[in-house]
């Protein structure tokens, strides 16, 4: 009995991701057709990507948040803190960090660049 479960749980997994893939595809072409019908602009589906790396920024600085978050619970960990603890509340204090100084350095660089 326990075999058929744990070979019918990654299937029923996959199957239900692949539904739910299916239903957002099939819902925004749905969608979108509709739109056309209506007479909207074709261009009004194409996305416009930026060129800004803010996104490689904020998630650069949240690894290395993080990282030293770790070392730091190590250390904390050596001097006699509770473990669980320390790890947590220093990936928490450094990796919100790193998401801070992320937000600052974007919102400099939006200002420099005229964008605000």
């Amino acid at each position: 009995m326990e075999g058929t479960i744990a070979i019918f749980i990654p299937i029923a997994f996959f199957i239900m991701l692949f539904g739910i893939v299916y239903v957002v595809i099939t819902s925004r072409n749905r969608e979108r057709m509709l739109l056309i019908e209506k007479g909207a602009d074709p261009k009004l589906f194409e996305s416009v990507k930026k060129t800004s790396s803010g996104g490689v920024l904020k998630w650069g600085l949240l690894m290395v948040g993080i990282g030293l978050g770790i070392f730091l619970a190590t250390l904390l960990v050596d001097a006699g803190m509770n473990e669980p603890a320390s790890y947590f509340a220093m990936i928490c204090i450094f990796g919100g960090s790193g998401l801070l100084v992320a937000y600052k350095i974007d919102q400099k660089n939006n200002h420099i660049n005229g964008k605000e």
